[in-house]
């Protein structure tokens, strides 16, 4: 990683009312969009270093999601399905077509799913340890984070782990990228999150992952997002690292086998925070990726 990776988010945040609430965005260029989807407990900042090298080929939005980063947070459950509601809300507030979506954790189910429903408004797709398949036994979920997870998923014992120590934000994230955050990037991933009632979405996430059935919605969806992606002729492309988190080897086998129209980039070591190890290379890939749409 010779190249600098910046701390600096130098983009001024735009603000739409969606359900009542304000959702932050940033926007940047002209053209067809693309828009950059982020999942826990990330924001449009995951995205900074990426943008500058795709912002001359077309409309690039990069949104925080209901209760994260600057946006709104309002009293609700912070379900997938409250998440999906208002992304599409948002998304047709901007009254946007011909959406090329780069998404990432759970910001992939959410593109997947819209997408799944508007195919006619997507021009392309990519994606990056994302959450793509349901997980029909413990004993398959990454054995790293498998107590973590059942613990988040633990009443009162998640609480006390997110909404009082903060976990996700000062374990979880910084664990699994490889370099070393610096304390500047640290100040901005902590920033939406100081006030302990503020920190609700991060604990609702992990509680949605579809493991063994449960949560039984969430499951049939992204079982039907696969199911949908298998059938689309949409362009894809799909980043890798080694070891990846969410995305591995076997994962990665399966969609090069399964998924008409997919490209494939391996970027080197990354666990699942790509954006943070490798941001220039993936810049620069999609920007070539785009240009041949």
């Amino acid at each position: 990683m010779s190249e600098s990776i910046s701390a600096a988010f130098p983009y001024t945040h735009r603000f739409v009312t969606v359900r009542g609430s304000r959702m932050a965005y940033v926007d940047e260029g002209h053209g067809d969009p693309i828009v950059f989807l982020h999942g826990n407990p990330t924001s449009s900042y995951l995205w900074r270093n990426i943008i500058p090298h795709v912002v001359g080929l077309g409309r690039c939005i990069a949104l925080d999601l209901i209760g994260m980063g600057h946006s709104d947070k309002p009293d609700i459950g912070y379900r997938f399905a409250d998440h999906a509601h208002y992304l599409a809300d948002f998304l047709e507030a901007l009254g946007l077509d011909r959406i090329t979506l780069v998404t990432h954790d759970w910001g992939t189910a959410l593109g997947f799913d819209w997408m799944g429903r508007h195919p006619e408004r997507v021009r392309a797709v990519v994606f990056m340890e994302g959450v793509l398949v349901p997980v029909d036994r413990w004993d398959r979920f990454p054995a790293e984070g498998r107590e973590v997870i059942q613990n988040l998923r633990t009443p009162g014992v998640g609480e006390a782990m997110i909404l009082d120590d903060n976990v996700f934000i000062e374990r979880l994230l910084p664990g699994t990228v490889v370099r070393r955050l610096t304390p500047d990037e640290m100040a901005h991933y902590r920033a939406p999150y100081h006030e302990r009632a503020a920190r609700r979405p991060m604990l609702a996430w992990p509680r949605e992952i579809p493991i063994e059935g449960e949560p039984a919605d969430v499951a049939a969806i992204v079982a039907g997002n696969l199911a949908a992606l298998q059938r689309s002729q949409v362009p894809k492309l799909l980043f890798t690292a080694e070891p990846g988190l969410l995305t591995r080897g076997e994962l990665v086998a399966w969609c090069r086998a399964h998924l008409p129209a997919l490209g494939v980039v391996p970027l080197g070591q990354g666990l699942h925070y790509i954006q943070e190890d490798h941001p220039h290379a993936i810049g620069r890939a999609l920007a070539d990726w785009i240009r041949r749409l």
